[in-house]
């Protein structure tokens, strides 16, 4: 099996891709909040589609939130999309990013291990 290479910081376990329909009129500054979220810690890749609108991100959901690149995106005065569909989708997103975040930090644990003082296995 094939290992791609990934930025530093990102697991190819906790890894997403995630398409938001940016508002149409306010991306005036797309290309300066482009340049700001690529130097986010823990992201993998970043594009803008301009014929469509979409703003494509793959990151590591257990180092950044779709809540973080949103606030680059508020810094520079760009909105996500009003529409329905986005709204569902942006919802979707946060769920299970913070689900992937909460995951990552979990330590796991079963009744089916050993004691610490017991000696078999």
């Amino acid at each position: 099996m094939k290992q791609e290479e990934h930025r530093l910081g990102v697991s190819e376990v906790n890894l997403v891709v995630r398409h938001l329909k940016l508002d149409a009129k306010k991306i005036s500054n797309i290309h300066d909040a482009i340049t700001e979220i690529d130097k986010l810690y823990g992201l993998d890749a970043v594009s803008f589609d301009e014929r469509s609108q979409v703003l494509n991100l793959a990151y590591d959901a257990s180092r950044l939130s779709l809540d973080g690149i949103e606030d680059v995106l508020a810094k520079y005065g760009i909105e996500v999309g009003h529409d329905w569909w986005t709204h569902f989708k942006e919802g979707y997103y946060k769920f299970v990013d913070e689900n992937i975040k909460d995951n990552a930090e979990h330590e796991a644990w079963s009744c089916h291990k050993s004691p610490p003082h017991n000696k078999r296995k």
